[in-house]
C-alpha cells in the first residue's frame, strides 16, 4: 500500500454530453438533432431506446449539481445542444435554450464547480444534416457562428472551451457503421478535414472575441496502438492504424498539417482531394491551447494480410475484440492502464509538452448488486484506481496533465447501445429517475478531498 498524491491545483471532475443526459428532446423550442432522427427513424439503437427523456437532466440539473457538490467535484465538463440554441442550426435563436444553459452555468459557479464546455458532442441540428453535414462548408460557417454566440453570451463565466468531442467517432466511425446512410469510409475521412477547418476558425473567433481570457482546445479519443504479434504485417498495420486514428487528428491541431504517410495512403486508396493552402495556413495560425484526451482502452492490431483495397481498412480501423482471458469492461473493451501511461508520454514527447486534460475515462459495468442503497461497482473502482495511478506516473515523469474527468457523472444513453451499458459513477433508475450513489463515487469523493489515494 502506498500513497498516490496529485499536484496542487490538479482539477477533478466528471463529464457528460447533452443528448445522453438532457432529455426534453422537443421542449421549449429545441430543434431536432440528427440523433433524434437516428433514434426515431432507424432500428440501429439497442432495444429501440431513445434520448427523448434520458436522465431528464433538463428538469433535474439542480438535483444533479447538488450531487456534484456532495462529491466534491471541482469541475464539470458538459456539452451544449446546438439545436437547443439554434433550432435549425443557424438564424433564429431559442431564448429558452439560452436560459437553460445560463441557469446551469450559474448554478455550477454558485457551487464552486468550474464549467468546461464542449460546443459539439454529436447532436448536429437535423436541418444542417440535410445539406451535407460536416462535408459542407456552409455547416462549418454555421458552427462558427454558433460558437461566436456562445463566446459572446457565456464567455464571461466560461473560461474552458472545447470545440469538438471525438471527431474520429462522428466523422469516421459513424460513416463506417452507416449511421448517416450508406457505409462510406471515404466520406468520413474527407469530413475530418472540414472539422479541422471548423476547429481552427472557431479558435480564431474565440481569440477575436471580447471574452477571450480563457483557453480553448479540442477533445480527441486516442489509444495507444500495439501490434498483436511481432510480425512485419502487424507492425505495418500498427503504423497505419496509429496514423489514421491518432496522428491524423493530432498533427492538424498541434502542427497545422497532416502526417505525410497517412496523406499518401489516403490519396492512393480513397482519391483524397488536395487540401487548399489557405486551409492549412488557417490551421497553422490557430493552434489549440490544450488537448482533451478521451481514453478507455488500447488498440491491438492483427493485420493478417496486406492492405490492397478499401475494404481492408474496415478490418483494422474499427475496434477489435480482445483475446480470451483478457480483462474487459461490459462494452468488451480491454482494461489496460499502461496504455494511458504510454499515450500521455507519447503526446508529451511528440507534441512539445502540451497542456493536457483527461476529458473522459471510465468503465461500463453491470452494476447489479446494491447494498445499503450503494451500488457495489468494485470493478469500476479498481479500474479507476489503476488508471489514476498510470496518469500519476506520467505526471511524475513530467507530463503536463492538469486534470481528470471521469466518464460519466451518471448512467446515461450510450448511443447505439441505448441504456444497456452503464458508465456512471451515479446510478440512474430510468423508470423513476432516482439517482443512487455507487461505491466508486464515494471513493472518488474521498480522492478529491485528499487529492490522492492509497493504492
Amino acid at each position: 500500500m502506498r500513497e498516490i498524491k496529485f499536484p496542487k491545483g490538479f482539477v477533478w471532475g466528471t463529464s457528460t454530453a447533452s443528448y445522453q443526459i438532457e432529455g426534453a428532446w422537443n421542449e421549449d423550442g429545441k430543434g431536432e438533432s440528427v440523433w433524434d432522427a437516428i433514434c426515431h427513424t432507424t432500428k440501429i439503437i439497442h432495444n429501440g431506446d431513445t434520448g427523448d427523456i434520458a436522465c431528464d437532466h433538463y428538469h433535474r440539473y439542480k438535483e444533479d449539481i447538488k450531487l456534484m457538490k456532495e462529491m466534491n467535484l471541482q469541475a464539470y465538463r458538459f456539452s451544449v445542444s446546438w439545436p437547443r440554441i439554434f433550432p435549425t442550426g443557424k438564424g433564429k435563436i431559442n431564448p429558452k435554450g439560452i436560459e437553460f444553459y445560463d441557469n446551469l452555468i450559474n448554478e455550477l459557479i454558485a457551487n464552486d464547480i468550474e464549467p468546461f464546455v464542449t460546443l459539439y458532442h454529436w447532436d448536429l441540428p437535423l436541418e444542417l444534416n440535410k445539406i451535407g453535414a460536416w462535408e459542407s462548408r456552409v455547416v462549418v460557417d454555421a458552427f462558427v457562428d454558433y460558437a461566436k454566440f456562445m463566446f459572446d453570451h457565456f464567455g464571461d463565466r466560461v473560461k474552458k472551451w472545447i470545440t469538438f468531442n471525438e471527431p474520429l467517432v462522428f466523422a469516421v466511425w459513424f460513416h463506417m457503421l452507416g449511421l448517416y446512410g450508406n457505409k462510406d469510409l471515404a466520406s468520413g475521412l474527407r469530413t475530418t478535414h472540414l472539422v479541422n477547418v471548423a476547429h481552427a476558425k472557431t479558435i480564431e473567433a474565440y481569440r477575436d472575441s471580447d471574452n477571450s481570457n480563457g483557453i480553448i482546445g479540442t477533445t480527441l479519443n486516442l489509444n495507444s496502438v500495439y501490434p498483436k504479434t511481432d510480425s512485419k504485417l502487424d507492425e505495418e498495420g500498427t503504423l497505419i492504424v496509429d496514423g489514421i486514428t491518432n496522428r491524423w487528428f493530432l498533427d492538424p491541431v498541434f502542427k497545422g498539417e497532416y502526417p505525410s504517410d497517412v496523406l499518401a495512403l489516403l490519396e492512393k486508396f480513397f482519391n483524397f482531394p488536395s487540401i487548399p493552402d489557405e486551409d492549412l495556413q488557417l490551421m497553422k495560425d490557430n493552434l489549440l491551447d490544450f488537448l482533451g484526451i478521451n481514453n478507455y482502452s488500447c488498440t491491438r492490431v492483427n493485420l493478417k494480410r496486406p492492405i490492397k483495397k478499401i475494404g481492408d481498412f474496415y478490418r483494422i480501423l474499427l475496434p477489435s475484440k480482445p483475446e480470451k482471458g483478457v480483462e474487459v469492461s461490459d462494452t468488451g473493451w480491454e482494461v489496460y492502464p499502461e496504455g494511458l501511461y504510454d499515450l500521455l508520454k507519447r503526446v508529451d514527447r511528440d507534441y512539445d509538452h502540451p497542456l493536457i486534460y483527461i476529458t473522459e475515462n471510465g468503465m461500463a459495468c453491470k452494476d447489479e448488486k446494491i447494498v445499503n442503497k450503494v451500488v457495489q461497482d468494485d470493478d469500476r473502482l479498481s479500474y479507476l484506481q489503476r488508471y489514476f495511478e498510470a496518469a500519476n506516473k506520467a505526471i511524475s515523469e513530467g507530463v503536463n496533465l492538469k486534470g481528470y474527468f471521469v466518464w460519466s457523472l451518471m448512467d446515461n444513453f450510450e448511443w447505439i447501445e441505448g441504456y444497456s451499458k452503464r458508465f456512471g459513477i451515479i446510478r440512474v433508475d430510468y423508470e423513476t429517475q432516482e439517482r443512487m450513489w455507487k461505491k466508486s463515487s464515494l471513493w472518488y469523493r474521498d480522492v478529491i478531498m485528499k487529492n490522492g489515494f492509497n493504492f
